[in-house]
């Protein structure tokens, strides 16, 4: 436990333009965490292959490589946390994005204060998993009784009987809103502006997406599905 609180996160950005590269390096260093950097995407596999860290910050646009296709490798041999930064903003991209393995997406321009932060919120997240392999206490022994749901906002994270969900950072906000309000139906639109509302170009389909991956997640974690589908309406989450 005494590691865990004095160990220091180790981060790799990959991007090919030197300038942004020194300015999350910068930002990152600030708030104490150890920052290597890549500017090519076959440099970062060697580098991942040879020497685990705990987060990937990625660029898209890649000379050699595509960063999807880079974060596609990566996931065969790695589950190391990956947060995507490039210059596109198209809605489908973010969707391929998160579909092939990353945990968050971030458009340039952005603010480093806020890339900062999301690297905390997902490290933390990481940590809480790894601290809380074992099962939720009291959970599982009372398991007829007690919630389904155990949802620790400090950490940014929930577990769904008795197991901690491994989410991405838009699963955790729309599974926790639909936790936080058990039987009430979320339209499409409603969805769109209390869990996307920082990314306003995303369409509908992201929600349809990010309920089939929390819905594989949940039946891992429990062997059921909570989320309802209510036709023409939206989702609830029964409880």
């Amino acid at each position: 436990m005494q590691a865990n609180a004095t160990h220091v996160p180790s981060i790799l950005v990959v991007d090919d333009e030197s300038a942004i590269a020194d300015t999350i390096l910068y930002a990152l260093r600030t708030e104490g965490m150890q920052v290597e950097h890549c500017a090519l995407g076959s440099e970062a596999i060697a580098r991942l292959r040879a020497q685990p860290v705990d987060l990937v910050i990625l660029d898209v646009g890649l000379p050699d490589l595509n960063g999807f296709e880079v974060c596609r490798t990566l996931r065969t041999f790695s589950d190391v946390p990956v947060i995507f930064l490039t210059a596109r903003h198209e809605e489908i991209d973010r969707v391929v994005g998160l579909e092939i393995g990353a945990d968050d997406y971030v458009v340039k321009p952005f603010s480093p204060r806020e890339l900062a932060a999301r690297v905390r919120v997902i490290l933390r997240r990481m940590r809480g998993r790894s601290e809380g392999a074992a099962p939720v206490p009291a959970q599982k022994a009372a398991q007829d009784t007690a919630p389904p749901f155990v949802h620790d906002r400090d950490g940014a994270r929930l577990a769904y009987r008795g197991q901690w969900l491994d989410l991405t950072r838009y699963e955790y906000r729309l599974l926790a809103l639909l936790a936080d309000h058990p039987g009430r139906i979320y339209s499409r639109a409603q969805l769109m502006d209390l869990v996307w509302d920082d990314a306003l170009d995303t369409s509908d389909r992201t929600v349809d997406t990010h309920i089939k991956t929390l819905r594989a997640k949940l039946r891992a974690a429990g062997d059921d599905d909570p989320i309802r589908t209510h036709r023409g309406m939206g989702y609830s989450l029964a409880i």
